[in-house]
């Protein structure tokens, strides 16, 4: 199966009500529809440094950062397929680069630098991991997900993420996803993920439903509200 392994585009994020997701998706019915896979849940694992350097670096909100992390689509045992993506911000449009390998394969490649396969994506990513050197899983983070994609031809997408859990023990792919909650109860993650403007079907329907864009990273939000203020606590304690 061909997996599109390069994306460049811009992603907009919206928080919003349950209510307001029921209007946006009558709303949408003529345009958009769900993608084949129906309500998924994503899995992610992400990277970082000891002392969480990337994170703290992006929510800062520098004119370029960059993340790392392994994703499934499902529970994942070793031999099946994630992608490890490779993932940078510049000027607001989002670059992602994603290899697709086994679990066993990602995980040993990103924890014990075994990996044979040289490819464009590779080399960056391995550089990536050499630059930051401490790098391991810090964060578990899954989200249960619906994907719209426009009845004509586009690239424009619309998803919302919901029940958005992290954790920062039992760091696999391969476990159950559960954890602590990061989303207010009653909120939807909304985010349009386009290459170009928004459709000014879409424009009208976010006006109407008055929904405006807002800065949110679920990795962001984790470190934020939860790494940080026990580190600062341990460190008080100590």
């Amino acid at each position: 199966m061909a997996f599109q392994t390069v994306f460049k585009r811009y992603e907009l994020k919206y928080l919003i009500t349950k209510k307001q997701k029921e209007d946006i998706l009558s709303a949408i019915e003529p345009y958009m529809a769900l993608d084949k896979h129906g309500r998924t849940t994503i899995r992610n694992l992400y990277f970082d440094t000891d002392d969480y350097r990337l994170i703290r670096r992006s929510i800062e909100k520098p004119t370029y950062k960059e993340k790392l992390r392994i994703r499934s689509y499902y529970q994942a045992d070793g031999n099946s397929t994630v992608f490890v993506e490779l993932k940078k911000k510049y000027k607001h449009i989002v670059y992602k680069r994603r290899i697709a390998l086994s679990e066993n394969e990602a995980m040993n490649w990103l924890c014990n630098s075994q990996f044979n396969n040289t490819s464009q994506i590779s080399n960056e990513i391995e550089y990536f991991l050499e630059y930051y050197k401490t790098l391991h899983p810090t964060v578990f983070l899954a989200y249960d997900r619906e994907a719209y994609f426009t009845k004509e031809k586009s690239d424009f997408r619309l998803t919302f993420d919901d029940n958005i859990i992290f954790r920062t023990e039992d760091l696999s792919l391969k476990s159950e996803a559960y954890g602590t909650h990061i989303l207010e109860d009653g909120l939807v993650l909304m985010e349009i993920k386009c290459s170009g403007g928004i459709p000014l079907w879409m424009t009208k329907i976010l006006s109407e439903n008055h929904i405006y864009k807002t800065s949110f990273s679920k990795y962001g939000t984790v470190y934020s509200e939860h790494i940080y203020p026990k580190i600062t606590e341990e460190n008080k304690n100590a």
